[in-house]
């Protein structure tokens, strides 16, 4: 579960990244993040694996507030959240293989364990057969299709998607679209991030609009209503806003057998 109550990012100057911003996605939903460029999507993905941390406003993410998530526990967060960049951000120099397993192998796990777990994981996203390639050696799409494994490698319960087919033609754009929802099948919450109106209105799912920061429109295009996911009085364009639900207090999901915080990579290390 994702809950924005009256989220707000400014930065330095005087520019906007989000504005009061109310809405929630229930846990196992597909959600498309559209806006024109500036529109505040990327600002959206990064509040949520607190790569930047809101102005005003809360935000709970798996049950954790994480506007005031100590620093020590943002790594335990981005364990159950993979990112998929634009760019791919795929180290040139690495196999396939390596590129996917790092956090597995920050995390201790054995060489045979992180082999047998890339393979799966690679499995599903039909590139198994490529494990000891290079990024070089690959198509775009076909690396796109790793960047996407390298999010999925550690089974995260959210996966987020920053305009992940931006670069692609449209074949394979519809390709890549594909596994999104065969993953989101698989009971894992996808926020994707996209311009492309038209291949968002071809899958028909619940879709956020963003314009200058706001949250202008909330549909969902499969059913041609406002989703019951919405808070009420998160809209802007609301005449009569009700207050948002107080959040609740984050509880601390870290369990005395998880490995010592030094060993969990920041976000920023993986797009090295």
């Amino acid at each position: 579960m994702i809950r924005f109550f009256h989220v707000s990012k400014r930065y330095p100057g005087g520019q906007v990244g989000l504005e009061d911003v109310s809405l929630q996605i229930p846990k196992g939903q597909l959600v498309f993040l559209t806006g024109a460029s500036g529109a505040g999507k990327t600002t959206f993905l990064k509040l949520i694996y607190c790569e930047e941390l809101p102005t005003d406003g809360h935000i709970l993410v798996n049950g954790r507030n994480v506007s005031s998530l100590p620093r020590n526990k943002i790594p335990y967060l981005r364990r159950t959240i993979g990112v998929v960049f634009q760019s791919f951000r795929l180290i040139p120099r690495k196999t396939v293989f390596e590129n996917i397993a790092y956090l597995p192998r920050v995390l201790g796990l054995e060489h045979k364990a992180q082999k047998k777990l890339a393979y799966e994981t690679l499995r599903q996203v039909g590139l198994a057969h490529r494990m000891n390639a290079y990024p070089v050696q690959l198509s775009g799409g076909e690396q796109q299709r790793v960047a996407v494994a390298r999010a999925l490698i550690n089974q995260p319960e959210i996966l987020l998607a920053d305009e992940p087919t931006g670069n692609l033609d449209p074949e394979l754009s519809e390709e890549i679209l594909r596994l999104f929802l065969d993953i989101n099948l698989r009971g894992t919450t996808v926020v994707f991030a996209t311009h492309d109106r038209e291949l968002i209105k071809r899958i028909g799912r619940r879709v956020l609009t963003l314009d200058q920061g706001r949250l202008v429109d909330d549909q969902d295009l499969s059913a041609g209503k406002r989703p019951q996911g919405r808070i009420q009085g998160g809209s802007q364009d609301d005449k009569s806003p009700q207050p948002a639900p107080e959040p609740q207090a984050p509880k601390d999901h870290a369990s005395p057998e998880e490995p010592g915080l030094e060993t969990a990579p920041p976000i920023a290390e993986m797009r090295s």
